[in-house]
């Protein structure tokens, strides 16, 4: 498979060979979500990701054919959308100068939002501070992901649409040994780990996509 994008860093060594899959710009903070239509992404305060990405690839839809939705914070109370868009002028900057899609079109037309999509999300790219072998992921404790991907993974279930994978976007010094990153009921874990070397699969459906 030919890499999406580029990212520069080392695996670590107490980890599985990774699999030369895919790899990611270390700008690209960012979380993902694709079907043979659908791909959903987060850009970070650190850098200009998404900027780069439609740059170079024009527009995701025109060039991979996917849909992509990106999150949009609501509240403080863990309430996040993610927002379909097309280009990366339907980004704002919010309040802590992260880039969220606006809720509204150049037309004022309201944004798709992923939960009301017709159809379903194979695979959500993740963001996090820390990640472990066995699939925990350490956010900044607000919930939102968390929230967001119980909520979907609920929506699938009901629409009888296979379950999403999750895969966590990861520098090798972001992975820990496993124990060491705490975890409540409501955490969700993790399917693989993306590093500069490609995919380090941890459940059954993550080691079956890359064998």
């Amino acid at each position: 498979m030919t890499p999406l994008l580029t990212f520069p860093t080392s695996a670590a060594p107490h980890l599985p060979t990774p699999t030369p899959v895919l790899g990611l710009n270390p700008a690209f903070s960012a979380t993902l979500t694709t079907t043979a239509t659908t791909m959903s992404a987060t850009s970070t305060a650190a850098g200009t990701p998404l900027d780069t990405l439609f740059k170079q690839k024009k527009t995701l839809r025109s060039k991979v054919k996917k849909k992509l939705y990106v999150p949009r914070v609501e509240d403080k109370n863990s309430f996040m959308r993610m927002l379909n868009i097309s280009r990366i002028d339907d980004l704002i900057a919010n309040s802590m100068d992260i880039l969220e899609p606006a809720p509204c079109d150049a037309e004022g037309n309201e944004r798709e939002d992923v939960m009301f999509a017709n159809e379903p999300v194979d695979l959500f790219l993740l963001p996090g501070l820390a990640f472990d072998k066995s699939g925990r992921r350490l956010g900044r404790g607000g919930g939102y992901y968390d929230t967001l991907l119980t909520k979907y993974q609920e929506l699938a279930k009901d629409r009888k649409w296979k379950k999403p994978l999750f895969v966590a976007l990861s520098y090798s010094v972001q992975i820990l040994e496993d124990g060491v990153i705490p975890v409540t009921p409501n955490d969700v874990p993790v399917d693989a780990v993306v590093l500069s070397s490609g995919i380090i699969p941890i459940t059954p459906a993550a080691v079956e996509i890359c064998s």
